[in-house]
Protein backbone atom coordinates (compact mmCIF):
# COMPACT_ATOMS: atom_id res chain seq x y z
CA UNK A 1 0.00 0.00 0.00
CA UNK A 2 2.83 2.21 0.78
CA UNK A 3 4.56 1.38 -2.37
CA UNK A 4 1.24 2.33 -4.22
CA UNK A 5 1.19 5.44 -2.35
CA UNK A 6 4.38 6.47 -3.03
CA UNK A 7 4.57 5.26 -6.87
CA UNK A 8 1.66 7.62 -7.52
CA UNK A 9 2.87 10.49 -5.44
CA UNK A 10 6.11 10.13 -7.88
CA UNK A 11 3.71 9.91 -11.23
CA UNK A 12 1.72 13.41 -10.11
CA UNK A 13 5.18 14.89 -9.54
CA UNK A 14 5.93 13.66 -12.71
CA UNK A 15 3.34 15.05 -14.77
CA UNK A 16 3.29 18.39 -13.33
CA UNK A 17 6.94 18.55 -13.92
CA UNK A 18 6.15 17.45 -17.60
CA UNK A 19 3.30 20.27 -17.71
CA UNK A 20 5.07 23.40 -15.90
CA UNK A 21 6.64 24.79 -18.96
CA UNK A 22 4.60 26.51 -21.17
CA UNK A 23 4.08 29.39 -23.44
CA UNK A 24 1.68 32.21 -23.29
CA UNK A 25 -1.14 32.50 -25.35
CA UNK A 26 -0.21 33.66 -28.86
CA UNK A 27 2.52 31.26 -29.42
CA UNK A 28 2.35 28.32 -31.76
CA UNK A 29 3.60 26.22 -34.59
CA UNK A 30 2.73 28.37 -37.64
CA UNK A 31 2.99 31.84 -35.83
CA UNK A 32 4.30 34.97 -37.35
CA UNK A 33 6.60 37.10 -35.67
CA UNK A 34 6.84 40.54 -36.04
CA UNK A 35 10.38 41.70 -37.79
CA UNK A 36 12.29 44.99 -36.98
CA UNK A 37 11.05 45.01 -32.97
CA UNK A 38 11.99 43.58 -29.87
CA UNK A 39 9.81 40.43 -29.66
CA UNK A 40 8.55 39.07 -25.96
CA UNK A 41 7.82 35.46 -25.49
CA UNK A 42 6.56 34.79 -22.09
CA UNK A 43 5.05 31.61 -20.15
CA UNK A 44 5.11 29.21 -17.69
CA UNK A 45 7.32 27.15 -15.32
CA UNK A 46 7.96 25.85 -12.24
CA UNK A 47 9.27 28.68 -9.87
CA UNK A 48 12.70 29.45 -10.23
CA UNK A 49 13.49 27.72 -13.26
CA UNK A 50 16.14 28.27 -15.72
CA UNK A 51 13.84 29.00 -19.31
CA UNK A 52 16.11 29.48 -22.39
CA UNK A 53 14.75 30.38 -25.67
CA UNK A 54 15.90 30.34 -28.86
CA UNK A 55 15.20 31.33 -32.42
CA UNK A 56 17.31 32.39 -35.35
CA UNK A 57 20.37 32.07 -33.86
CA UNK A 58 19.13 34.44 -30.57
CA UNK A 59 19.29 32.87 -27.08
CA UNK A 60 17.55 34.59 -23.90
CA UNK A 61 17.50 33.49 -20.65
CA UNK A 62 15.14 33.86 -17.67
CA UNK A 63 14.11 32.94 -14.37
CA UNK A 64 10.45 31.65 -13.31
CA UNK A 65 9.37 34.13 -10.16
CA UNK A 66 7.50 32.92 -7.55
CA UNK A 67 4.00 32.39 -9.27
CA UNK A 68 5.83 30.33 -12.38
CA UNK A 69 6.12 33.21 -14.90
CA UNK A 70 8.74 34.22 -16.98
CA UNK A 71 9.58 36.56 -19.91
CA UNK A 72 12.72 37.15 -22.25
CA UNK A 73 13.03 39.65 -25.30
CA UNK A 74 14.17 38.81 -28.47
CA UNK A 75 16.16 41.19 -30.58
CA UNK A 76 14.72 42.41 -33.27
CA UNK A 77 14.08 40.11 -36.08
CA UNK A 78 14.96 40.32 -39.70
CA UNK A 79 12.25 39.60 -42.56
CA UNK A 80 12.21 35.63 -42.92
CA UNK A 81 9.99 33.62 -45.32
CA UNK A 82 11.90 30.31 -44.19
CA UNK A 83 9.95 28.30 -41.77
CA UNK A 84 12.12 28.22 -38.24
CA UNK A 85 11.87 26.59 -35.16
CA UNK A 86 11.07 28.36 -31.67
CA UNK A 87 12.56 25.74 -28.49
CA UNK A 88 11.72 27.00 -25.21
CA UNK A 89 14.20 24.55 -22.39
CA UNK A 90 13.80 24.32 -18.44
CA UNK A 91 16.38 23.68 -16.43
CA UNK A 92 14.00 20.92 -14.71
CA UNK A 93 12.88 19.90 -18.18
CA UNK A 94 14.60 17.19 -20.09
CA UNK A 95 12.38 17.65 -23.43
CA UNK A 96 12.13 21.07 -24.50
CA UNK A 97 9.34 22.74 -26.09
CA UNK A 98 9.61 23.05 -29.98
CA UNK A 99 7.49 25.49 -32.26
CA UNK A 100 7.97 24.49 -35.97
CA UNK A 101 7.31 26.29 -39.35
CA UNK A 102 7.67 29.93 -37.91
CA UNK A 103 8.02 32.95 -39.63
CA UNK A 104 8.97 36.65 -39.17
CA UNK A 105 7.05 39.38 -41.13
CA UNK A 106 4.45 41.99 -40.28
CA UNK A 107 1.81 41.20 -37.72
CA UNK A 108 -1.31 42.68 -36.82
CA UNK A 109 -4.26 42.91 -34.31
CA UNK A 110 -7.69 42.56 -35.41
CA UNK A 111 -10.87 43.15 -32.84
CA UNK A 112 -13.74 44.82 -32.59
CA UNK A 113 -17.17 43.37 -33.12
CA UNK A 114 -19.17 41.14 -35.54
CA UNK A 115 -18.16 42.66 -38.87
CA UNK A 116 -14.48 42.37 -37.79
CA UNK A 117 -15.34 38.80 -36.53
CA UNK A 118 -17.27 37.51 -39.46
CA UNK A 119 -15.37 35.19 -41.67
CA UNK A 120 -14.56 34.23 -45.53
CA UNK A 121 -16.93 31.94 -45.65
CA UNK A 122 -20.19 30.52 -44.08
CA UNK A 123 -19.44 27.89 -41.30
CA UNK A 124 -21.20 26.27 -38.28
CA UNK A 125 -20.62 28.95 -35.66
CA UNK A 126 -20.66 31.86 -38.83
CA UNK A 127 -24.08 30.94 -40.50
CA UNK A 128 -24.65 34.43 -41.39
CA UNK A 129 -21.04 35.04 -42.56
CA UNK A 130 -19.53 34.77 -46.25
CA UNK A 131 -18.40 37.35 -48.71
CA UNK A 132 -19.03 38.20 -52.14
CA UNK A 133 -18.17 35.27 -54.85
CA UNK A 134 -17.41 33.19 -51.43
CA UNK A 135 -16.55 30.00 -53.39
CA UNK A 136 -13.94 32.17 -55.60
CA UNK A 137 -12.17 33.66 -52.66
CA UNK A 138 -12.16 30.14 -50.97
CA UNK A 139 -10.74 28.31 -53.94
CA UNK A 140 -7.76 30.99 -54.27
CA UNK A 141 -7.18 31.36 -50.74
CA UNK A 142 -3.71 29.86 -50.94
CA UNK A 143 -1.00 31.83 -49.31
CA UNK A 144 1.47 29.50 -47.38
CA UNK A 145 2.91 33.03 -46.38
CA UNK A 146 -0.12 34.48 -44.45
CA UNK A 147 -1.07 32.91 -41.24
CA UNK A 148 -4.05 33.72 -38.75
CA UNK A 149 -4.44 33.15 -34.95
CA UNK A 150 -8.11 33.28 -33.60
CA UNK A 151 -9.03 33.54 -30.27
CA UNK A 152 -12.00 31.63 -28.51
CA UNK A 153 -14.64 34.03 -27.11
CA UNK A 154 -13.65 34.59 -23.76
CA UNK A 155 -15.50 36.98 -21.20
CA UNK A 156 -14.08 37.73 -17.49
CA UNK A 157 -14.21 39.79 -14.67
CA UNK A 158 -10.88 39.29 -13.83
CA UNK A 159 -7.74 38.89 -16.43
CA UNK A 160 -7.02 36.15 -17.54
CA UNK A 161 -3.34 34.51 -18.64
CA UNK A 162 -4.54 32.07 -21.39
CA UNK A 163 -7.12 32.26 -24.14
CA UNK A 164 -7.16 29.51 -26.74
CA UNK A 165 -6.35 29.42 -30.00
CA UNK A 166 -4.12 28.61 -32.82
CA UNK A 167 -2.21 29.76 -35.97
CA UNK A 168 -3.45 28.58 -39.00
CA UNK A 169 -1.87 28.66 -42.23
CA UNK A 170 -3.80 30.37 -45.23
CA UNK A 171 -5.31 27.43 -47.31
CA UNK A 172 -8.46 27.28 -49.11
CA UNK A 173 -9.55 24.56 -46.13
CA UNK A 174 -8.59 26.90 -43.43
CA UNK A 175 -9.58 30.65 -45.17
CA UNK A 176 -12.90 29.61 -44.37
CA UNK A 177 -12.44 30.22 -40.29
CA UNK A 178 -10.99 33.44 -41.18
CA UNK A 179 -11.82 36.91 -40.23
CA UNK A 180 -12.99 38.01 -43.41
CA UNK A 181 -11.69 41.61 -43.26
CA UNK A 182 -8.22 40.53 -41.54
CA UNK A 183 -7.82 37.88 -44.69
CA UNK A 184 -8.22 40.38 -47.22
CA UNK A 185 -6.15 42.95 -45.58
CA UNK A 186 -3.41 40.16 -45.01
CA UNK A 187 -3.83 39.11 -48.95
CA UNK A 188 -3.30 42.60 -49.91
CA UNK A 189 -0.66 43.52 -47.46
CA UNK A 190 1.58 40.30 -48.56
CA UNK A 191 0.86 41.51 -52.28
CA UNK A 192 2.25 44.91 -51.57
CA UNK A 193 5.18 44.16 -49.43
CA UNK A 194 6.11 40.25 -50.20
CA UNK A 195 6.70 39.29 -46.41
CA UNK A 196 5.07 37.17 -44.60
CA UNK A 197 1.75 38.48 -43.06
CA UNK A 198 0.36 37.47 -39.07
CA UNK A 199 -3.57 38.31 -38.14
CA UNK A 200 -4.09 38.05 -34.55
CA UNK A 201 -8.35 37.69 -34.32
CA UNK A 202 -9.26 39.03 -31.48
CA UNK A 203 -13.03 39.58 -31.74
CA UNK A 204 -16.50 39.02 -30.54
CA UNK A 205 -19.92 40.06 -32.17
CA UNK A 206 -22.06 43.00 -30.55
CA UNK A 207 -19.47 44.15 -28.30
CA UNK A 208 -19.03 47.18 -26.97
CA UNK A 209 -15.78 49.83 -27.03
CA UNK A 210 -16.55 49.26 -22.92
CA UNK A 211 -15.67 45.59 -22.83
CA UNK A 212 -12.16 46.08 -24.25
CA UNK A 213 -10.85 48.20 -21.91
CA UNK A 214 -8.77 47.61 -18.76
CA UNK A 215 -10.37 48.40 -15.21
CA UNK A 216 -7.72 50.99 -14.33
CA UNK A 217 -8.26 52.97 -17.30
CA UNK A 218 -12.15 53.25 -17.04
CA UNK A 219 -11.64 54.14 -13.34
CA UNK A 220 -9.50 56.60 -13.87
CA UNK A 221 -12.15 58.35 -16.17
CA UNK A 222 -14.56 60.06 -14.19
CA UNK A 223 -16.96 60.06 -16.87
CA UNK A 224 -16.44 56.44 -17.37
CA UNK A 225 -16.06 55.38 -13.68
CA UNK A 226 -20.26 55.13 -13.13
CA UNK A 227 -20.56 52.89 -16.02
CA UNK A 228 -17.74 50.66 -14.13
CA UNK A 229 -19.28 51.46 -10.99
CA UNK A 230 -22.90 49.67 -11.76
CA UNK A 231 -21.41 46.83 -12.97
CA UNK A 232 -19.49 45.81 -9.89
CA UNK A 233 -22.55 46.16 -8.32
CA UNK A 234 -24.32 43.88 -10.82
CA UNK A 235 -22.04 41.65 -10.28
CA UNK A 236 -22.17 41.90 -6.59
CA UNK A 237 -25.83 41.21 -6.30
CA UNK A 238 -25.94 38.53 -9.17
CA UNK A 239 -27.24 35.11 -7.87
CA UNK A 240 -26.91 32.37 -10.31
CA UNK A 241 -30.46 31.05 -11.19
CA UNK A 242 -31.25 27.03 -10.64
CA UNK A 243 -32.48 24.67 -12.75
CA UNK A 244 -35.91 25.09 -11.50
CA UNK A 245 -35.66 28.28 -12.28
CA UNK A 246 -34.74 27.58 -15.89
CA UNK A 247 -37.49 24.79 -15.57
CA UNK A 248 -40.41 27.48 -14.60
CA UNK A 249 -38.92 30.14 -17.10
CA UNK A 250 -39.17 27.28 -19.76
CA UNK A 251 -42.53 26.20 -18.90
CA UNK A 252 -44.12 29.93 -18.53
CA UNK A 253 -42.31 30.22 -22.13
CA UNK A 254 -44.56 27.85 -23.68
CA UNK A 255 -47.49 29.39 -21.71
CA UNK A 256 -47.05 32.61 -23.19
CA UNK A 257 -46.34 30.93 -27.16
CA UNK A 258 -49.80 28.61 -26.85
CA UNK A 259 -51.66 32.40 -25.35
CA UNK A 260 -49.50 34.57 -27.79
CA UNK A 261 -48.33 36.76 -25.74
CA UNK A 262 -45.03 37.84 -25.40
CA UNK A 263 -42.66 35.37 -24.13
CA UNK A 264 -40.89 36.08 -20.43
CA UNK A 265 -37.43 37.09 -19.57
CA UNK A 266 -35.04 34.69 -19.53
CA UNK A 267 -33.66 34.11 -15.55
CA UNK A 268 -31.30 37.12 -15.30
CA UNK A 269 -27.37 36.41 -16.79
CA UNK A 270 -24.30 36.50 -15.61
CA UNK A 271 -23.29 39.79 -15.87
CA UNK A 272 -19.49 38.98 -16.32
CA UNK A 273 -20.85 36.72 -19.86
CA UNK A 274 -21.98 39.94 -21.03
CA UNK A 275 -20.44 41.55 -23.93
CA UNK A 276 -21.73 44.70 -23.44
CA UNK A 277 -20.24 45.12 -20.23
CA UNK A 278 -17.25 46.87 -19.14
CA UNK A 279 -13.71 45.01 -19.31
CA UNK A 280 -14.65 41.46 -19.70
CA UNK A 281 -13.24 41.12 -22.94
CA UNK A 282 -10.13 42.82 -22.31
CA UNK A 283 -9.99 40.71 -19.17
CA UNK A 284 -11.17 37.99 -21.26
CA UNK A 285 -9.26 37.67 -24.46
CA UNK A 286 -6.91 41.18 -24.55
CA UNK A 287 -4.90 40.81 -21.49
CA UNK A 288 -3.71 37.07 -22.57
CA UNK A 289 -2.09 38.41 -25.38
CA UNK A 290 -0.07 41.48 -23.95
CA UNK A 291 2.73 42.61 -25.23
CA UNK A 292 2.79 40.14 -28.04
CA UNK A 293 4.60 41.96 -30.60
CA UNK A 294 2.66 43.84 -33.46
CA UNK A 295 2.57 46.75 -35.84
CA UNK A 296 -0.67 47.66 -35.09
CA UNK A 297 -4.87 47.29 -34.70
CA UNK A 298 -7.08 47.11 -37.02
CA UNK A 299 -10.66 48.08 -35.40
CA UNK A 300 -14.52 47.26 -36.13
CA UNK A 301 -17.09 48.99 -33.84
CA UNK A 302 -19.40 50.43 -33.44
CA UNK A 303 -23.11 49.20 -34.08
CA UNK A 304 -23.52 48.35 -30.13
CA UNK A 305 -23.75 51.00 -27.85
CA UNK A 306 -24.82 51.46 -24.70
CA UNK A 307 -26.56 54.55 -23.10
CA UNK A 308 -25.10 57.21 -22.34
CA UNK A 309 -24.75 56.86 -26.20
CA UNK A 310 -22.63 60.42 -25.81
CA UNK A 311 -20.01 58.41 -24.14
CA UNK A 312 -19.31 56.87 -27.10
CA UNK A 313 -15.96 58.53 -28.37
CA UNK A 314 -14.94 58.77 -24.69
CA UNK A 315 -14.37 55.06 -24.96
CA UNK A 316 -12.76 55.05 -28.31
CA UNK A 317 -10.59 57.26 -27.05
CA UNK A 318 -9.58 55.79 -23.63
CA UNK A 319 -9.20 52.51 -25.68
CA UNK A 320 -6.46 53.60 -27.86
CA UNK A 321 -4.66 55.46 -25.69
CA UNK A 322 -5.11 52.36 -22.98
CA UNK A 323 -4.08 50.30 -25.59
CA UNK A 324 -1.02 51.96 -26.69
CA UNK A 325 0.02 52.32 -22.74
CA UNK A 326 -0.30 48.55 -22.52
CA UNK A 327 1.86 47.84 -25.81
CA UNK A 328 4.56 50.35 -24.94
CA UNK A 329 4.08 52.71 -28.06
CA UNK A 330 1.88 54.61 -30.20
CA UNK A 331 0.29 51.81 -32.37
CA UNK A 332 -1.27 52.58 -35.39
CA UNK A 333 -4.81 52.56 -34.87
CA UNK A 334 -7.07 51.99 -38.30
CA UNK A 335 -11.24 51.79 -37.48
CA UNK A 336 -13.88 51.22 -39.87
CA UNK A 337 -16.20 53.75 -40.17
CA UNK A 338 -19.69 52.05 -40.24
CA UNK A 339 -21.19 51.12 -43.11
CA UNK A 340 -24.98 52.29 -44.47
CA UNK A 341 -28.38 49.93 -42.95
CA UNK A 342 -31.26 51.43 -42.49
CA UNK A 343 -30.86 50.95 -38.61
CA UNK A 344 -30.60 53.75 -36.11
CA UNK A 345 -27.47 51.73 -34.78
CA UNK A 346 -25.77 53.17 -38.31
CA UNK A 347 -26.85 56.80 -37.73
CA UNK A 348 -24.86 59.45 -38.77
CA UNK A 349 -24.03 60.58 -35.32
CA UNK A 350 -22.46 58.01 -34.44
CA UNK A 351 -19.84 57.82 -37.54
CA UNK A 352 -19.33 61.89 -36.94
CA UNK A 353 -18.62 60.29 -33.38
CA UNK A 354 -16.19 57.70 -34.59
CA UNK A 355 -14.34 60.34 -36.74
CA UNK A 356 -13.52 62.42 -33.36
CA UNK A 357 -10.92 59.57 -32.88
CA UNK A 358 -9.02 60.84 -35.69
CA UNK A 359 -7.68 63.83 -33.90
CA UNK A 360 -5.47 61.61 -31.80
CA UNK A 361 -2.07 61.02 -33.99
CA UNK A 362 -1.56 57.72 -35.54
CA UNK A 363 -5.08 56.85 -36.48
CA UNK A 364 -6.92 56.86 -40.06
CA UNK A 365 -10.77 55.90 -40.99
CA UNK A 366 -11.42 53.82 -43.87
CA UNK A 367 -15.26 54.92 -45.25
CA UNK A 368 -17.43 51.84 -46.31
CA UNK A 369 -20.40 54.23 -46.28
CA UNK A 370 -21.17 53.42 -50.12
CA UNK A 371 -20.84 49.53 -49.52
CA UNK A 372 -23.72 49.01 -47.16
CA UNK A 373 -26.78 46.91 -47.01
CA UNK A 374 -30.13 48.18 -46.22
CA UNK A 375 -31.36 45.35 -44.66
CA UNK A 376 -28.88 43.76 -42.82
CA UNK A 377 -25.90 45.15 -40.46
CA UNK A 378 -23.02 42.55 -42.27
CA UNK A 379 -22.61 43.97 -45.49
CA UNK A 380 -20.78 40.83 -47.88
CA UNK A 381 -18.54 43.20 -49.29
CA UNK A 382 -15.46 42.39 -47.07
CA UNK A 383 -13.08 42.67 -49.83
CA UNK A 384 -13.09 46.40 -50.23
CA UNK A 385 -13.08 46.94 -46.84
CA UNK A 386 -9.52 44.78 -46.47
CA UNK A 387 -8.01 46.77 -49.55
CA UNK A 388 -9.22 50.48 -48.12
CA UNK A 389 -7.43 49.08 -44.45
CA UNK A 390 -4.68 47.95 -46.56
CA UNK A 391 -4.13 51.55 -48.35
CA UNK A 392 -4.04 53.36 -45.18
CA UNK A 393 -1.60 50.80 -43.04
CA UNK A 394 0.66 51.22 -46.62
CA UNK A 395 0.62 54.83 -46.90
CA UNK A 396 0.73 55.68 -43.09
CA UNK A 397 2.55 52.80 -41.80
CA UNK A 398 4.96 51.42 -44.43
CA UNK A 399 5.43 54.68 -46.18
CA UNK A 400 4.38 53.87 -49.72
CA UNK A 401 3.11 56.41 -52.10
CA UNK A 402 -0.69 55.15 -52.71
CA UNK A 403 -3.57 57.15 -51.58
CA UNK A 404 -5.60 56.03 -49.05
CA UNK A 405 -8.46 58.54 -48.32
CA UNK A 406 -11.39 59.60 -50.36
CA UNK A 407 -12.14 63.61 -51.14
CA UNK A 408 -11.72 65.54 -47.50
CA UNK A 409 -13.68 68.32 -47.14
CA UNK A 410 -11.50 71.17 -46.88
CA UNK A 411 -13.06 74.91 -47.65
CA UNK A 412 -16.62 76.14 -47.95
CA UNK A 413 -17.27 79.18 -50.22
CA UNK A 414 -20.75 80.71 -50.63
CA UNK A 415 -21.85 82.04 -54.09
CA UNK A 416 -25.06 83.13 -53.56
CA UNK A 417 -27.47 80.48 -55.15
CA UNK A 418 -24.77 77.79 -54.49
CA UNK A 419 -22.09 76.43 -52.35
CA UNK A 420 -18.82 75.54 -53.36
CA UNK A 421 -17.16 72.36 -51.20
CA UNK A 422 -13.59 71.82 -51.83
CA UNK A 423 -11.65 68.64 -50.76
CA UNK A 424 -8.33 67.37 -50.51
CA UNK A 425 -7.40 63.55 -51.29
CA UNK A 426 -8.49 64.15 -55.27
CA UNK A 427 -6.39 61.76 -56.65
CA UNK A 428 -7.26 60.94 -60.21
CA UNK A 429 -9.72 63.53 -60.10
CA UNK A 430 -13.06 63.64 -58.11
CA UNK A 431 -15.74 60.69 -59.49
CA UNK A 432 -19.35 60.61 -60.17
CA UNK A 433 -19.01 56.81 -61.64
CA UNK A 434 -20.88 57.99 -64.51
CA UNK A 435 -23.91 58.65 -62.50
CA UNK A 436 -26.00 62.13 -60.97
CA UNK A 437 -24.07 63.01 -57.67
CA UNK A 438 -26.18 61.68 -55.18
CA UNK A 439 -26.61 62.26 -51.14
CA UNK A 440 -25.81 65.85 -50.94
CA UNK A 441 -28.49 68.11 -49.27
CA UNK A 442 -28.61 72.05 -48.43
CA UNK A 443 -29.77 74.12 -46.17
CA UNK A 444 -30.60 77.99 -45.59
CA UNK A 445 -30.40 79.73 -42.55
CA UNK A 446 -33.60 77.83 -40.93
CA UNK A 447 -31.49 74.83 -40.56
CA UNK A 448 -34.16 72.93 -42.84
CA UNK A 449 -32.19 70.77 -45.55
CA UNK A 450 -33.35 69.76 -49.01
CA UNK A 451 -32.02 67.38 -51.50
CA UNK A 452 -29.27 69.40 -53.68
CA UNK A 453 -28.08 69.08 -57.04
CA UNK A 454 -24.18 68.43 -57.23
CA UNK A 455 -22.34 69.28 -60.20
CA UNK A 456 -18.42 68.39 -60.11
CA UNK A 457 -15.69 71.07 -61.14
CA UNK A 458 -11.85 70.05 -60.87
CA UNK A 459 -11.11 69.83 -56.91
CA UNK A 460 -14.52 71.37 -56.36
CA UNK A 461 -18.15 70.39 -55.67
CA UNK A 462 -20.86 73.07 -56.46
CA UNK A 463 -24.16 72.32 -54.53
CA UNK A 464 -27.79 74.60 -54.64
CA UNK A 465 -31.70 73.82 -54.58
CA UNK A 466 -34.46 75.41 -56.16
CA UNK A 467 -35.87 75.23 -52.37
CA UNK A 468 -33.22 77.09 -50.64
CA UNK A 469 -32.40 80.20 -51.84
CA UNK A 470 -28.98 81.02 -49.80
CA UNK A 471 -27.79 77.99 -48.87
CA UNK A 472 -26.02 78.06 -45.77
CA UNK A 473 -24.74 74.83 -44.66
CA UNK A 474 -24.49 71.47 -47.05
CA UNK A 475 -24.10 67.94 -45.93
CA UNK A 476 -23.72 64.54 -47.51
CA UNK A 477 -24.58 60.87 -46.49
CA UNK A 478 -26.46 62.38 -43.57
CA UNK A 479 -28.74 59.29 -42.79
CA UNK A 480 -28.91 55.97 -41.81
CA UNK A 481 -28.88 54.56 -45.37
CA UNK A 482 -28.13 57.36 -47.77
CA UNK A 483 -29.11 55.00 -50.89
CA UNK A 484 -26.50 55.00 -53.16
CA UNK A 485 -23.08 57.05 -52.31
CA UNK A 486 -21.22 57.50 -55.70
CA UNK A 487 -19.01 60.55 -54.36
CA UNK A 488 -15.38 59.12 -55.11
CA UNK A 489 -11.70 60.40 -55.86
CA UNK A 490 -10.25 58.65 -59.01
CA UNK A 491 -8.37 56.37 -56.93
CA UNK A 492 -11.95 54.85 -56.38
CA UNK A 493 -11.78 55.74 -52.78
CA UNK A 494 -15.28 57.37 -51.40
CA UNK A 495 -15.80 60.32 -49.33
CA UNK A 496 -16.73 60.24 -45.50
CA UNK A 497 -20.11 61.38 -44.69
CA UNK A 498 -19.79 64.95 -43.81
CA UNK A 499 -21.76 68.40 -42.53
CA UNK A 500 -19.89 71.95 -43.56
CA UNK A 501 -20.88 73.19 -40.02
CA UNK A 502 -18.95 70.44 -38.26
CA UNK A 503 -16.27 69.45 -40.40
CA UNK A 504 -14.62 65.89 -40.02
CA UNK A 505 -11.27 66.25 -39.26
CA UNK A 506 -8.47 65.65 -41.61
CA UNK A 507 -6.01 62.31 -41.52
Amino acid sequence: MIRRSLALALTGLFCARAFALDLGSPFTSHMVLQCDQPVPVWGTADAGEQVTVAFAGQKRTATADDQGNWRVELQPLKVSVDAQPLTVSGSENEDPLELTDVLVGEVWLCSGQSNMDFTVAKTDKYYFAGVNNEAAEVAAADYPDIRMFTGEWTRSYTPQARVAGQWKVCTPENVREFSAIGYFFARDLQRALHVPVGIVTLTYGASTAQAWIRREAIAADPRLKPVLDEFDAKVKAYVPPTEDDFKRWMTAAEKAKTAKRRPPRRPHPDPTQDQHNPTVLYNGMIAPVVPFAIRGVLWYQGESITAPRELFPVWNETLINDWRKLWGRRLPFYFCQLASQRAASNGPDVREWQTEALKLPGTAMAVTVDIGDEHSVHPKDKQDVGDRLCRIALAKTYGRPVEYSGPQLVGVKSFGGALELTFSHTTGGLSDHGQPLHAFEVAGADGHFFPARANLDGNSVFVSSPDVAVPVTARYAWSAYPGLCNFYNGDGLPAAPFRTDAPMPRY
